[in-house]
């Protein structure tokens, strides 16, 4: 049974393998959402601020959710977290960091940039499956977005 209205997530991931990994596991919630993949950090800031191919808001709509690696091409993950959180119309979307990185400095990056969540995507696939059905659970099912 699918609950309540349709959330955007934006998943910003450069590994095609992790962004199917999360395409899959989203898709088997009980919870309705979209979810909208772009592979490094120019393409999430041109769909958050609706420029470049992303100019129609009605077909790019502004997420309720962003999962976004801190390991990306062209513009850092923390560069995008910095721009999300400094704009005033972006700047409530909860922001999720889902990373390899268990570095200390990248936590506390992520954090003091206005991250929402920091998650360690685990190297073996069915530790990454539980990960994301209880972040699936946690965010999709029991927190509330704003509209």
């Amino acid at each position: 049974m699918v609950k309540g209205e349709p959330i955007t997530i934006l998943l910003v991931e450069d590994d095609m393998a992790h962004a199917e990994i999360v395409r899959r596991n989203l898709e088997d919630f009980r919870v309705a959402n979209k979810l909208v993949h772009v592979s490094d950090g120019q393409a999430a800031l041109d769909y958050l601020f609706l420029r470049n191919g992303f100019v129609d808001a009605s077909a790019y709509p502004r997420p309720s959710l962003i999962l976004l690696d801190l390991r990306l091409p062209k513009v850092d993950g923390l560069d995008v977290l910095r721009s999300i959180k400094s704009d005033e119309k972006l700047r409530l979307i909860p922001v999720v960091v889902l990373t390899t990185s268990e570095a200390e400095a990248d936590m506390v990056s992520a954090y003091g940039c206005g991250a929402g969540s920091y998650l360690v995507k685990p190297v073996d696939f069915e530790k990454f499956t539980q990960l994301l059905e209880t972040f699936g659970y946690y965010w999709l099912a029991w927190n509330r977005f704003p509209e």
